[in-house]
């Protein structure tokens, strides 16, 4: 015996614009039955909270699922599933032009059908705001279900249990470490990696590549510097990491699409007191709280 719900959708051609649509949304439990053999045009990501089963692609290999578990089904590739004697099963089906991207920097995995994760507790938890949106009627469905597939591959992301071991930890090294002025090899030489390993663990962890995974931070934080105070260029260049200011700002003008000086101009605020040099700290935010009632 077995139990099941599940809503399907079917946007339009505005909702498929934003990136990624919901198509449906289910939720299932028990000795379900076997699916497939069959090939979708669209994405499932299928997630499983209790117990377990196998899954074969079209390979004609057949590999053991065991909760929590992902699994991945991709368009134009045949798949057949069911869970031995039963399981616990959420579904999320979704189109869009955004899936190339996912798949670019890892987040969808169609070499990888079958992923363990550490906890599927997030996943469960946005596939029910999901199945909350889709309520008849509703007149967001469209928008918010598609928002929270966009949620959905990031705590799917998360929950790999394969991330923590050698993902994140290298990932916040470098976090770290990123305003010094080291090389990708200098940097993994620190963690007592070859630069290859090291690409590959930042890859798996960010989807994109050692120096476009500093970048990004270094970037970001020059962004808050420049808004905020009113060092120089070539002040700021340092305290990202570049000793070459001219590096700098072709850098940044390459990856933003102007120049820092033009950033700044429109960015900056001037307020009473004139510019302040310190900059709150990004892994301590600012709490912004009610003030009490008079």
């Amino acid at each position: 015996m077995y139990h099941t719900w599940m809503r399907y959708f079917t946007p339009g051609p505005a909702h498929h614009r934003l990136g990624l649509a919901c198509l449906g949304v289910g939720l299932q439990y028990g000795e379900l039955p076997t699916v497939g053999p069959r090939t979708l045009d669209h994405h499932v990501a299928v997630v499983i909270s209790a117990g377990g089963g196998w899954f074969q692609g079209p390979d004609g290999r057949r590999q053991k699922v065991t909760a929590p578990a992902l699994i991945w089904l991709v368009p134009g590739v045949p798949h057949h599933y069911g869970p031995d004697p039963g399981w616990d099963e959420c579904f999320v089906d979704f189109t869009g032009p955004a899936t190339a991207t996912y798949t670019e920097l890892g987040y969808i995995e169609p070499d990888r059908p079958v992923v363990p994760l550490s906890d599927a507790a997030g996943a469960r938890a946005t596939v029910g705001r999901i199945a909350r949106a889709a309520r008849r009627g509703n007149p967001l469905l469209e928008v918010e279900t598609g928002a929270a597939v966009h949620e959905l591959l990031v705590v799917l992301r998360r929950a790999r249990s394969d991330t923590a071991p050698d993902g994140h930890q290298v990932l916040q090294a470098l976090a770290r470490d990123a305003f010094k002025p080291l090389s990708v090899a200098e940097h993994a030489a620190l963690h007592g990696m070859t630069p290859a390993e090291l690409r590959a663990a930042v890859r798996r962890g960010a989807g994109c590549s050692p120096k476009d995974y500093l970048l990004g931070i270094r970037l970001g934080r020059a962004k808050e510097l420049l808004a905020a105070t009113e060092l120089p260029v070539a002040a700021v260049a340092r305290r990202v990491g570049y000793d070459d200011p001219a590096y700098f700002s072709r850098l940044f003008n390459r990856r933003v699409g102007m120049a820092p000086v033009r950033f700044r101009a429109q960015q900056g605020r001037t307020v009473p007191g004139g510019w302040s040099n310190r900059i709150p700290d990004p892994d301590d935010p600012p709490m912004i709280e009610r003030p009490p009632d008079p």
